[in-house]
């Protein structure tokens, strides 16, 4: 199965976007398609999220409605130890453990939207990509 690292863009995407892209990222891993990790601060950045109301006012989902469908993803999830603090040196500080992850997960995939941030640390990384959902989706063929 496909370990990916999916940014909390993507979950928070899949519950507001009427476009179905992140929403078939989110389906493919509640149906066992993938394998996404998430590790201490994945996790509590998800938890953080779900729970600013002002972002979901579009949502025709409830504050107790997003947790449900947060703790059936979390339970899909392959609980990862960030053993080794990498620090590529992200612009974006607060996005290095997603590289950590990906690195202590032996993940295939980063999703995100936030592609280009993701991709401008000072050390590279093999072994995993970091992608759009959109190329994720395409790339499986989930996205017709």
């Amino acid at each position: 199965m496909r370990k990916v690292v999916s940014d909390t863009n993507v979950l928070v995407s899949a519950v507001l976007s009427p476009d179905g892209v992140c929403r078939n990222i989110l389906r493919a891993a509640l149906q066992q398609r993938i394998c996404p990790l998430v590790g201490n601060a994945l996790f509590h950045e998800y938890v953080e999220v779900f729970e600013r109301d002002h972002l979901f006012k579009q949502s025709p989902l409830t504050r107790y409605e997003r947790n449900q469908l947060l703790n059936a993803f979390l339970r899909t999830c392959e609980w990862v130890t960030v053993y080794y603090r990498w620090r590529p040196n992200l612009i974006d500080e607060g996005d290095n453990h997603m590289i950590e992850l990906a690195v202590a997960g032996s993940a295939e995939w980063i999703v995100t939207r936030n592609v280009r941030d993701l991709r401008s640390g000072e050390f590279s990384f093999k072994g995993f990509e970091v992608v759009t959902p959109e190329r994720f989706v395409k790339e499986f063929g989930w996205d017709s």
